[in-house]
C-alpha cells in the first residue's frame, strides 16, 4: 500500500472535484458516492491522506495566527511562528513580536470538519469489501485521527463536545447541539481512541502514518498534558460557569493516573526496541552538532531510528513547500529573498545550554568579570569586558545542539562567514550605533561593513538578527531560490527524543516509575550531544532538556502553557540580546566584547484567562463559554 508521502499531492487535487466537506454524502449526483471513493486501496488511501494534512500538526506551515496548512498562494505574514511566543526568539522587527492576544491557536470549526469526516469514514469502512483485518486497520487509523483531532481541541479549550457519529440535518438544527463534555472527559476520550488504535495497529513502524508506536506516542503526549493541568491548574485559577461544571480543569487527584498513563505508554515505545536516537554516541562535540542539525534538515535519514511520525513536504511550488528558508535564512545568504534573517534566537536562550566543563547547569555568556546576568542595561564603557579576537571564542565548550540549531556570530554557514555586528566602541570608549569610525587610515563599520549585504545583524533593515544570533535548524545547507513555498524538507511530528523527556519527566514529577530508566532516558539526549557526564534525574533538569532538544519544534509554547509557566514567565517581560562591538580602544588588531541587553519592544502581555481560547460562536452552538 502507498504511504501518505507518495500519496499526498494527488489527493489536494482529487478532492477538489469531490468536495471534501461532505465527500461520503451517498446522494446528490454532483458528489460521488461512498463506493466510488472507496473503490480501491489507492481511493482510500487519497481520503486518508487528506483527514493527516488536516491533522493540527504544528509543523513549518503552521502560524499561530493564521493557522495550520499557512502556505497557499502568497502566505506573506512576515514569518510569525511560535517561537516569537515563547522566550525561544525574537523577530528582526521588534514591532511584530508581541501578537499574543489571546486568540492566536484558535482550531475550532476545521476542527469539527475533520471530525465529521473521521466519523464518515469510520461509518463506511465496516461495508467496504475488503478483509476484516484491513477493516480493522482503517478503524484503528480512524481511532488515532480522532484522538488527534480531540487533543489539538482539548489542549485548546478544555471540555468539547464528543460527537462520535456524523451528525445529519434533518431539519432540526436544535437537535444538533450537542453540549461541551467536561476537560476529564474529553482527556480520557482522547486517551481510550489511543488505546483503540494500539489493539490494532500495524506493530512496524511507518513514520508517515499511524503505526502502534504513533498511538502510544500520542497517547504518551496527552497523558503528560491531562497529568500537568491536573498538577499545575491551581497555579493560574479562574472562575466561572466554564469552571463550576468542570468545562475546564481538573482536579488536582487525577495526576497520578494520568502520569502513570504517561509513564506506561512511553515505557511500551522504549521497551520495544524498534526505535533508537539518530547517531546517539558521537565521538566530539562537533561531530554531534553536526549530526543534530542533519537531522532536522533530512530527517528520513533517521526513519529507521528516530522518527515515529513524519509530515511531508516533498513539492516545491504553492501548497505543498514551506517558507522557513525564505523567512530565517541568515541575510549574507539569501540569494535574491527579500525578507530572510526574521528568526533571532535570544541570549535567553543561549543561556540554557550547558557547558561541557559544568554539566547539569544552565551557563549563562560570561562577558565580563564579575558578570551580573540580571543585568541587560547596555554597554558601559567602565565595565571589565572580555575581549576576544574570534567572536565565536565566547562560545567555546557550549552544547553542541546550540550549534547545530542557532548561528553564532562569526561563525560558517554554507561556506559562508556569517557577520553579526552590533556597533563599535571607539577609541575614548564612547559606543556608536550609527556610521563609522576612523582611527588613523583606517575606517571601521558599526554593522562590520558598509555594504548590507556583507553583514546579518543589527542593520535597521529587518532582514538583519537584532538579538546577536541568526537561525540554523531545519535548514537546507542547500542554495535557496527566492519565491514562495520552495523549502521541501520534511517536519518530524513525533520522535523517540521527546517519548525519552515525557518518560523523564512523569517520573520526576511523580515518583512514578523507574527512577534509573529515567535518568538514563534523560541522559540519552545529552549523550546525543556528546555529554559524557550523567546527571541526576530533577525536573529542572528534564526541563531544561526539554528546552533545548526540543527547541523550535512548537512544543515550548505548549509545554509553558501546560504547566502554567507562561504568565509567570514570559507575562510583560522583554525579549535577551547579546550585541558584539568591535572595541577599538587600545591598539589594533581590534577585538570583539559582548554586551548583554533588553530588546527594545514591547513586553508582551499573558493573561491566566488565555491558558483556555474562546469558543467561537456561542451565540448559536449554546456552548458555555470559557472564562473572559
Amino acid at each position: 500500500m502507498k504511504t501518505i508521502k507518495k500519496i499526498y499531492f494527488p489527493i489536494l487535487f482529487a478532492l477538489l472535484l469531490v468536495g471534501c466537506d461532505n465527500v461520503l454524502d451517498l446522494q446528490p449526483r454532483d458528489k460521488l458516492t461512498a463506493a466510488e471513493i472507496f473503490a480501491t486501496p489507492e481511493s482510500i488511501n487519497l481520503y486518508l491522506a487528506d483527514m493527516y494534512n488536516r491533522l493540527p500538526i504544528e509543523d513549518f506551515t503552521f502560524f499561530p495566527k493564521e493557522g495550520f496548512n499557512y502556505n497557499a498562494l502568497n502566505p506573506n505574514n512576515n514569518g510569525q511562528v511560535s517561537a516569537f511566543l515563547t522566550g525561544e526568539a525574537t523577530h528582526s522587527n521588534p514591532n511584530s513580536t508581541g501578537f499574543l492576544n489571546g486568540s492566536q491557536y484558535g482550531w475550532w470549526a476545521d476542527a469539527y470538519k475533520l471530525i465529521r469526516d473521521i466519523n464518515l469514514f469510520r461509518k463506511v469502512v465496516p461495508t467496504l469489501a475488503i478483509s476484516d483485518k484491513q477493516k480493522s486497520l482503517y478503524l484503528g487509523e480512524a481511532a488515532f485521527l480522532r484522538a488527534y483531532a480531540y487533543f489539538g481541541l482539548v489542549k485548546r479549550y478544555g471540555g468539547v463536545p464528543i460527537i462520535m457519529e456524523a451528525q445529519e440535518y434533518t431539519g432540526d438544527s436544535e437537535a444538533l447541539k450537542v453540549p461541551r463534555n467536561t476537560e476529564k472527559e474529553t482527556w480520557d476520550f482522547v486517551l481510550s481512541e489511543c488505546d483503540e488504535a494500539i489493539k490494532v495497529l500495524d506493530v512496524d513502524p511507518n513514520g508517515r502514518r499511524a503505526s502502534k508506536w504513533a498511538a502510544y506516542g500520542l497517547k504518551s503526549r496527552a497523558a503528560l498534558y491531562a497529568a500537568s493541568i491536573a498538577k499545575f491548574g491551581p497555579k493560574a485559577p479562574l472562575v466561572g460557569d466554564a469552571v463550576t461544571a468542570k468545562l475546564i480543569g481538573l482536579d488536582p487527584a487525577d495526576a497520578a493516573g494520568y502520569y502513570q498513563k504517561c509513564i506506561e505508554a512511553s515505557a511500551a515505545i522504549m521497551d520495544s526496541n524498534k526505535f533508537s536516537l539518530y547517531k546517539p554516541t558521537p565521538a566530539s562535540p562537533e561531530e554531534a552538532a553536526e549530526n543534530y542539525r542533519s537531522l532536522f534538515e533530512n530527517p528520513n535519514q533517521a526513519l529507521t531510528s528516530e522518527v515515529i511520525l513524519i509530515k511531508g513536504r516533498t513539492i516545491p511550488g504553492d501548497n505543498y513547500g514551506h517558507n522557513y528558508d525564505t523567512w530565517f535564512t541568515p541575510n549574507q545568504l539569501k540569494n535574491g529573498i527579500v525578507s530572510p534573517g526574521r528568526m533571532n534566537p535570544t541570549l535567553e536562550f543561549i543561556d540554557t545550554f550547558e557547558r561541557y566543563d559544568n554539566p547539569g547547569v544552565s551557563s549563562p555568556i560570561l562577558t565580563a568579570t564579575g558578570d551580573d546576568f540580571n543585568n541587560y542595561n547596555g554597554f558601559n564603557k567602565l565595565k571589565p569586558y572580555f575581549k576576544y579576537s574570534d567572536p565565536q571564542e565566547i562560545f567555546a565548550g557550549k552544547d553542541a545542539r546550540m550549534f547545530g540549531t542557532v548561528i553564532v556570530p562569526g561563525s560558517t554557514f554554507k561556506g559562508v562567514k556569517i557577520n553579526i555586528q552590533g556597533g563599535l566602541v571607539n577609541p575614548a570608549g564612547s559606543l556608536v550605533l550609527t556610521g563609522s569610525v576612523k582611527v588613523g587610515t583606517s575606517e571601521y563599520f558599526v554593522y562590520g561593513d558598509s555594504n548590507a549585504l556583507n553583514y546579518s545583524g543589527f542593520g535597521p533593515q529587518n532582514d538583519h538578527t537584532k538579538s546577536g544570533f541568526s537561525f540554523k535548524k531545519f535548514l537546507t545547507s542547500a542554495q535557496v531560490s527566492p519565491g514562495w513555498n520552495l523549502s521541501t524538507s520534511d517536519f518530524m511530528e513525533m520522535r523517540y527524543a521527546e517519548v525519552l523527556l515525557n518518560y523523564a519527566e512523569a517520573v520526576a514529577e511523580s515518583g512514578q516509575g523507574d527512577v534509573a530508566k529515567a535518568t538514563t532516558a534523560m541522559n540519552a539526549t545529552r549523550r546525543r550531544a556528546a555529554f559524557m557526564t550523567t546527571i541526576p534525574l530533577t525536573v529542572t533538569n528534564v526541563m531544561r532538556e526539554r528546552i533545548v532538544e526540543m527547541s523550535f519544534e512548537n512544543k515550548r509554547y505548549w509545554d509553558l502553557i501546560r504547566r502554567r509557566e507562561y504568565h509567570e514567565k514570559y507575562n510583560n517581560s522583554k525579549q535577551k540580546v547579546l550585541r558584539p562591538l568591535l572595541d577599538l580602544r587600545g591598539t589594533a588588531p581590534y577585538k570583539t566584547i559582548f554586551v548583554r541587553e533588553n530588546q527594545a519592544q514591547n513586553p508582551q502581555l499573558f493573561l491566566t484567562r488565555y491558558y483556555y481560547l474562546q469558543i467561537p460562536g456561542t451565540a448559536l452552538n449554546g456552548l458555555i463559554q470559557n472564562p473572559t
